[in-house]
């Protein structure tokens, strides 16, 4: 089974593909990117464009979506959410089947333990799908940790 894992994001989400019928799980990790100097309709466009692409080429069977952490910014958690909102969208668009975790799930799924830091989560990361280095940027690593909760 073919897993995207995804970190939303506006300026950036982050991405992670993983084959669970493979020995080596891991296939390919990255960020979706928007500059910041377009409206934010054109963002969402290209967001959506972007993940239209990257689910054309990589073909999953089901899709993590992490979910928002409402922090004290919430000019950015509103920003975050219309960007969840676009790649649910083109997920099902697509038929692609998502599980939503928040950030608590996924770290007790790897970890044991929901307060876990992200250097623990990033280990689980390497060591369950044979990596030498941590993917980077986090966005990335996260992508993976949603799409390994999955699996």
């Amino acid at each position: 089974m073919i897993i995207l894992g995804l970190d939303p994001g506006i300026g950036r989400t982050g991405f992670g593909v993983i084959d669970t019928s493979k020995a080596n799980p891991y296939v390919r990790c990255g960020c979706l990117t928007t500059p910041q100097n377009l409206d934010v309709s054109d963002r969402l466009n290209m967001l959506g464009e972007d993940l239209s692409q990257l689910i054309a080429t990589s073909h999953p069977d089901v899709a993590a979506v992490e979910q928002i952490f409402f922090g004290k910014n919430h000019s950015t958690a509103m920003l975050t959410a219309q960007a969840r909102g676009v790649l649910l969208y083109i997920l099902r668009q697509n038929n692609i089947p998502v599980e939503s975790l928040t950030p608590l799930q996924i770290k007790s799924r790897l970890t044991g333990y929901g307060a876990a830091p992200k250097s623990q989560v990033q280990s689980v990361v390497r060591q369950q799908l044979h990596l030498d280095i941590t993917p980077q940027p986090d966005d990335a690593a996260d992508a993976l940790a949603a799409a390994l909760c999955i699996a």
